[in-house]
């Protein structure tokens, strides 16, 4: 009933809804059919722990209603369809969802909970922060229960599915079913860290039989799988060893070898995958395990400790006699002596040292007690280059949309004859500023200025902002003092426009595709 509960908490929060209608979505399979491709994406996401925020949410809505739907839906109206079905269809609007499920051995109703989704905060480029969604337990099981098997056999089966490909040297349908084995194997995983982040916030709010079902599917998930993809992995570079032999003593590879060559290397390169979310779940059950005992013998403990109420027997016997002021070090001494247990874990000597990236932005602004003065200048001077490259991008948008009384991104990029330093420093400083620009579609100057006439505190941020940027560029370019308003908007062009060979804040290069945007000055 918990799987039928999904399904009808699922369809009854979308069935009915005028909001579709406001998206072009007319009929019910059309709504169904986005609903379970939005979760595809955030599972998909999940599996790769990348990060699935609103916007990359609205952005892939955007993608496939272009490509695929074709409804006439803006990108800001694609963010509020995503919006709609992350909190009102998956969310259920913030309430709780139970489902009230027949006992037949107790011989009553029970109530069952349910949820789709959870959120928690990220941090992007280490600065922003932002609501990055991911799939529950519940969400994981609705996914898989549309393969039609369950989940503690999905394993063996995809095992099973892959050995048979291989024997029959399908390579190409092996490589499908390796991904899928890997996959498994990282939900596997998920669950044992989502069930350890469970009991650490209270075990008793983890049950015994989630706990039982938990190890059962480890137990069976570890078993001989690492022998198991050992001896694949093997078996393939020996297939990989023959054909690269051949190609170089025997003859030319022809192209189905080829392709059968490309496939066995990825296969292989997903059996390390798989061998290696092996251990990681090897580890995570015995941590569980440990961390679950421990939990439960705190517990315990607690039973042990006398408690008393520190207002009958400290506040009132102080104010009854206030010379008992004099003895409170006794009360507060065993408080602040206690010594904390300090266990030494071997395992953290032999692991890979990660850095430590800052979460709290209070944290980043910390002041250190030792010299850091040319520390600060140094990061003051890369924060102030970094807004040197918005503004330089946002000069070149409105000094061409200028010059042209206005001008799309199609026509702006024909304009640069394929030199986009300018326009683009790199991909995450211009995708801001086109965020930035759309999200405050009108902008009206001489209320800018008004507004920052009438607050005297200085400006002392780093930070880029769009509002201060445009101020200071038209003061300070006399050629944009005609400008009077500024609007952002998409223009109805199913062709996107292509920038390539573009710079990344990681180093890569990069081609990026951008529906057409028009930028309209008002002189």
């Amino acid at each position: 009933m918990k799987n039928v509960g999904s399904y009808a908490f699922l369809f009854k929060n979308s069935m009915s809804k005028t909001t579709w209608k406001q998206y072009g979505f007319e009929d019910f399979y059309e709504q169904t059919n986005m609903v379970f491709i939005v979760m595809l994406f955030i599972m998909e996401q999940s599996l790769k722990d990348e990060p699935c925020t609103m916007d990359d949410i609205g952005g892939f809505i955007d993608m496939v209603n272009m490509e695929n739907f074709k409804k006439p839906i803006s990108y800001e109206e694609c963010k509020e369809l995503g919006d709609f079905i992350i909190n009102v269809i998956l969310g259920n609007q913030g309430k709780v969802m139970y489902f009230r499920g027949y006992d037949f051995q107790d011989e009553e109703y029970k109530n069952i909970h349910i949820s789709f989704i959870n959120n928690k905060p990220v941090y992007i480029d280490d600065e922003i922060r932002r609501t990055s969604y991911h799939l529950t337990d519940d969400g994981y099981n609705l996914m898989l229960s549309t393969l039609e098997m369950e989940s503690n056999m999905l394993l063996t089966i995809h095992e099973m599915i892959f050995k048979l490909h291989i024997e029959k040297a399908s390579y190409d349908k092996a490589v499908d079913d390796i991904k899928n084995i890997f996959n498994q194997l990282r939900i596997q995983y998920q669950r044992i860290r989502e069930a350890m982040r469970k009991i650490k916030q209270n075990a008793l709010n983890y049950s015994v039989l989630d706990y039982k079902i938990l190890l059962e599917e480890n137990l069976e998930t570890i078993g001989d799988t690492s022998r198991k993809f050992s001896g694949y992995r093997e078996n393939i570079r020996e297939r990989v060893r023959e054909l690269e032999e051949k190609d170089i003593n025997i003859q030319k590879l022809d192209k189905e070898d080829t392709k059968n060559l490309m496939n066995l290397k990825i296969i292989e390169n997903y059996l390390g995958r798989a061998i290696d979310e092996h251990q990681q779940i090897l580890k995570s059950h015995f941590e569980l395990n440990s961390l679950y005992s421990k939990e439960l013998e705190d517990l315990s403990q607690m039973t042990l400790i006398k408690r008393f109420n520190i207002r009958s027997e400290l506040y009132d016997k102080i104010l009854e006699n206030p010379d008992n002021l004099r003895n409170i070090e006794y009360f507060i001494r065993p408080l602040l002596n206690q010594e904390v247990d300090k266990v030494y874990n071997i395992n953290k000597s032999v692991e890979i040292q990660k850095p430590i990236r800052t979460k709290l932005r209070d944290d980043e602004e910390e002041v250190l007690e030792f010299d850091d003065e040319k520390w600060q200048e140094e990061q003051a001077a890369k924060q102030k280059e970094k807004v040197k490259l918005y503004n330089r991008s946002l000069l070149s948008i409105l000094t061409y949309a200028y010059e042209h009384n206005g001008i799309s991104l199609k026509d702006l990029k024909e304009s640069l004859n394929e030199d986009y330093s300018e326009l683009i420093p790199n991909v995450e400083i211009f995708k801001e500023i086109v965020i930035e620009l759309l999200r405050n579609s009108n902008i009206d100057i001489q209320e800018l200025k008004k507004e920052r006439s009438e607050h005297i505190a200085e400006n002392t941020t780093l930070e880029f902002q769009l509002n201060e940027s445009i101020l200071d560029l038209i003061e300070n370019n006399h050629s944009l003092e005609g400008i009077k308003k500024i609007s952002t908007f998409r223009l109805d062009d199913e062709d996107l426009v292509i920038f390539e060979n573009l710079n990344s804040n990681t180093g890569k290069i990069k081609r990026i595709y951008c529906s057409n945007i028009y930028f309209d000055l008002n002189q």
